[in-house]
């Protein structure tokens, strides 16, 4: 049984009281046989953003079992426009031509417009800067975007501006010769200091927001994913389980292939996850010793994002032939904790 209602914010919410039938099933599965126009995903989604309550309490998870007899809320956004909208925002253009366009993107920006958020990326802001002039291969919401960074990494993104220019980008990154450099402040640091990661990813079944490191090869459950990187700096000891190794570490990755999560999936998986990182850096508290241990750990737990950049972006322009090369500094809130760290 089901029933919604309307808000005076837009927002309106939708009701279910769970059958006993329902008993022990995911609580995403259920909702979205419960209401057959919401795609599982989309439910997921809404999860994610703690939408979902049951008599009151917030469902953190999309695999929480159904409780029967209990009355689920989730509360939908406001319908969204099918097209994104130009908007004025502001964006650090590092190189622009009548082809194609280099922003060095800040945290909190999105590339492209999604479900439930529509408004505020790069998308929109281009629209208004380009007008009508990007490429159309993306899509009605991806226009000219050729690859993305994740809304909280920094750094450097290129756009098209028409196809032939999206075209000759899109076979350059298939073929892996765009150069693409990120800086990472991890916990820890690798045992190598250096050395080359290749596995394949692909989503977790507990987490669909995740992705995770293939363990039994060759089943073609995955996407193949190459990660060379170098320890830049290393910072402090560590105390506990990882006694005699860094704190923390300042790495460079350098990427073969561009899957979604690489970075922040492969320093995990080497023991070295991205400082802030609120999908694959919890499960162990940053330990230190030194004198300034407190305030490194303090800073640590109060980075508000993963600690990534996009540094480093070269490949050749596809209309001109020119051999292309930029960098963005380090942005000021990762050079603030990497100060701090060097304390250790």
């Amino acid at each position: 049984m089901s029933d919604e209602d309307d808000d005076t914010t837009g927002e309106y919410r939708r009701r279910a009281l769970a059958p006993a039938d329902a008993a022990g099933e995911r609580v995403d599965a259920w909702l979205a046989k419960a209401w057959p126009d919401l795609s599982r995903a989309r439910v997921q989604g809404l999860i994610g953003q703690g939408k979902l309550s049951a008599d009151g309490e917030r469902v953190s998870h999309a695999s929480a079992k159904t409780k029967p007899g209990a009355h689920y809320e989730l509360i939908m956004p406001p319908p969204e426009p099918a097209k994104p909208e130009p908007e004025n925002i502001p964006l650090e253009i590092v190189y622009e031509d009548a082809h194609l366009v280099v922003i060095n993107k800040s945290a909190g920006m999105a590339v492209h417009p999604a479900p439930g958020s529509m408004r505020g990326t790069i998308v929109n802001a281009l629209l208004a800067h380009c007008a009508a002039s990007l490429s159309g291969i993306g899509g009605v919401a991806r226009p000219g975007i050729v690859h993305r960074i994740d809304k909280d990494t920094t750094g450097l993104i290129v756009v098209a501006k028409d196809d032939a220019t999206h075209n000759g980008l899109a076979k350059q990154f298939a073929k892996h010769t765009i150069e693409r450099v990120y800086y990472a402040v991890t916990r820890g640091a690798p045992r190598e200091r250096s050395g080359t990661l290749e596995t394949e990813l692909t989503r977790s079944r507990e987490n669909r927001m995740k992705f995770v490191v293939v363990r039994d090869e060759g089943q073609n459950v995955g996407k193949r994913a190459i990660t060379h990187y170098w320890t830049v700096e290393a910072f402090g000891q560590a105390t506990g389980e990882s006694v005699g190794r860094p704190a923390a570490a300042l790495m460079e990755c350098r990427l073969e292939t561009g899957r979604t999560h690489q970075i922040r999936v492969h320093m995990a998986h080497l023991g070295a996850p991205l400082i802030g990182d609120p999908l694959y850096g919890k499960g162990r508290a940053f330990k230190a010793e030194g004198p300034h241990a407190a305030e490194a750990a303090e800073a640590v737990a109060a980075f508000p994002r993963q600690a990534l950049h996009a540094a480093v972006l070269g490949f050749k322009h596809p209309i001109s032939g020119d051999e292309l090369r930029f960098e963005a500094p380090l942005p000021a809130d990762m050079t603030a904790l990497i100060e701090i760290l060097r304390e250790l």
